[in-house]
């Protein structure tokens, strides 16, 4: 029911553990593997490490800021963390970054050797200008691709940006190269905040920003390059649940890619997603995970196929929830007002912009037509 093909690999589900501090090492991969992810994806892997600041994550309830740059072992190094890691037949992802399309050549090969079973190239930093740079260059991104390509025999996805000008070109350029697919999003440049008593950011610099915050991006991203591009997608960012999971392939990933919800909640996230997902399948009678890719895009439409219909809010006679009064307050056309339980729309005022239904916790006012 779970088992699917991505990028030639034959995995048991489509749930992959990110690259990340989280799968840092072989034990960590390993710890992913045998909580039941289908694949995981190492740190990114670098000619030269660097030495880490410190702190490094902030977080709250939403998400997280990290300036966590790449991993802290040496290439070599990772011959043996493969190792620990592959045990059992565990299928691991090798990220790599570079800013040459040799170096990323030289890694990949490297970790090919090493047992990668596929190599993810990261072509964007948050905190570092230089990549991000690149992430918006598709010329400069199908260079490095076909240089990889060219290099190894294994599978090869690009890990896209957010903060580009065009995904669905640079994810073109990754196929023309020669790439099996594409993941997309890697987290996006932000601050988390400031602590207005002391005018301090919650990190000292720009970080990358992942969790909550970004899986409207993340699912854009997806279906943008979907509906453009005939390419193999996993989908990143904000996952955290089996819901998302489903949105995302609804729109089009085939696979999917969880790192901050590990941190944030444990490692035993990942078998419970994969335990609800079959449940969920289970109980819509789907026999395949593939069955459920894709079915989000045809209800996407471009803004000029929007129709102005004559929408407007109705109760659907469902209790009101106790001393709640959020549909009168956010109406901007100030069209709803509240006697007891009973809910009343001026339909001479009501727009159906839709805002009513959406906060309403009881979902007792629809948008008719």
């Amino acid at each position: 029911m779970l088992s699917t093909n991505f990028l030639g690999l034959n995995l048991k589900n489509p749930i992959i553990v990110s690259a990340g501090p989280w799968n840092r090492d072989g034990k960590a991969l390993r710890n992913s593997l045998e909580a039941g992810a289908g694949a995981v994806v190492t740190e990114s892997i670098v000619s030269d490490t660097f030495l880490d600041v410190r702190p490094r994550i902030v977080c709250d309830d939403n998400g997280a800021q990290n300036i966590r740059l790449y991993s802290d072992i040496q290439v070599e190094g990772w011959e043996h963390e493969l190792s620990i890691a592959k045990k059992n037949d565990g299928i691991v992802i090798a990220s790599i970054s570079a800013q040459t399309p040799s170096e990323l050549a030289y890694l990949a090969s490297k970790l090919e050797r090493f047992g990668a079973d596929a190599i993810e190239i990261s072509v964007s930093n948050p905190m570092m200008e230089s990549l991000e740079v690149v992430a918006s260059h598709a010329d400069v991104v199908f260079e490095m691709t076909k240089e990889v390509v060219s290099t190894v025999k294994i599978p090869v996805m690009v890990k896209l940006s957010q903060n580009t000008t065009n995904i669905s070109k640079v994810a073109k350029a990754v196929k023309a190269a020669g790439g099996s697919g594409v993941s997309a999003i890697n987290t996006v440049r932000g601050i988390l905040g400031v602590d207005i008593e002391t005018a301090k950011p919650t990190l000292s610099t720009y970080g990358g920003i992942s969790g909550e915050y970004i899986r409207p991006l993340g699912l854009a991203s997806v279906a943008t390059i979907a509906q453009t591009v005939g390419i193999p997608i996993c989908g990143i960012g904000g996952i955290s649940s089996m819901r998302h999971v489903l949105e995302y392939m609804m729109l089009g990933a085939s696979a999917v890619q969880i790192g901050t919800a590990v941190m944030m909640n444990g490692i035993q996230v990942v078998s419970n997603i994969i335990e609800d997902l079959a449940c969920w399948l289970d109980e819509h009678g789907i026999e395949s995970v593939h069955e459920v890719r894709g079915r989000a895009l045809e209800n996407l439409k471009s803004f000029d196929e929007m129709k102005i219909e004559p929408a407007i809010s109705m109760d659907n006679g469902v209790s009101c929830t106790e001393n709640c009064n959020q549909c009168v307050v956010s109406c901007i056309y100030n069209a709803i007002t509240r006697d007891g339980d009973t809910i009343s729309v001026n339909r001479d005022c009501c727009e159906g912009c839709g805002v009513c239904a959406c906060v309403c916790p009881a979902k007792k006012l629809l948008l008719t037509w």
